[in-house]
């Protein structure tokens, strides 16, 4: 489980094929605090570390169904990455419950710079179910956000200059593929809400 705050960016250092695995080497200044078998969220992606290098890189191997379901194949060598090592029980919860699941693919519609932030915009497939909530949360590439807007199939979110700095978002561009976990509690509720309409 994590919380959607990011502790750091790492760097795609090779990205190899494995048959229908990938295999993602990272390089991070957290690589020497891992340990195998441990699960970090890599864009919001919960993966196992399988391999360390030294005290800067490792390696976590993505299966086919998380290359169908993320953007994890559209990394190449050099891209920047979003890191969050699993929450410690009894730390304060600062994001949101973040299960590392990603539920789907969203598309970054627009950005648009406002005084000091920015405003992002992102589509979805409504047809799979999920729905955002205006002031509810939002995992877009595993940094947990505050929805600003929704509207069916869509949602912007404000990132304030030290999230555009220290994630991946100053790297988003329109068109860009992200990885998105909607809000767990919603997940259950809509699902609850489901069983009511039959």
């Amino acid at each position: 489980m994590f919380t959607g705050i990011i502790e750091n960016l790492g760097t795609v250092a090779k990205v190899e094929k494995h048959q229908t695995n990938l295999e993602l080497y990272v390089e991070s200044s957290l690589a020497s605090e891992l340990k195998i078998d441990q699960s970090v969220a890599h864009n919001g992606i919960c993966l196992t570390v399988v391999e360390i290098f030294g005290d800067r890189t490792y390696r976590v191997t993505a299966i086919d169904e998380t290359i169908a379901k993320t953007n994890i194949g559209d990394l190449v060598e050099g891209d920047k990455i979003n890191i969050e090592r699993c929450m410690t029980m009894g730390a304060r919860l600062d994001g949101h419950i973040v299960q590392g699941h990603v539920d789907q693919i969203g598309v970054c519609e627009g950005v648009e710079e406002q005084d000091g932030s920015w405003i992002y915009s992102f589509s979805y497939d409504p047809s799979l179910g999920n729905v955002t909530v205006e002031k509810g949360s939002i995992t877009v590439n595993g940094t947990s956000l505050t929805v600003v807007n929704s509207v069916e199939g869509g949602f912007s979110v404000a990132i304030i200059p030290y999230t555009y700095e220290n994630t991946v978002f100053h790297t988003l561009r329109k068109g860009d593929r992200v990885n998105l976990e909607f809000d767990v509690i919603g997940k259950y509720v809509a699902r609850m809400m489901e069983g009511y309409k039959k």
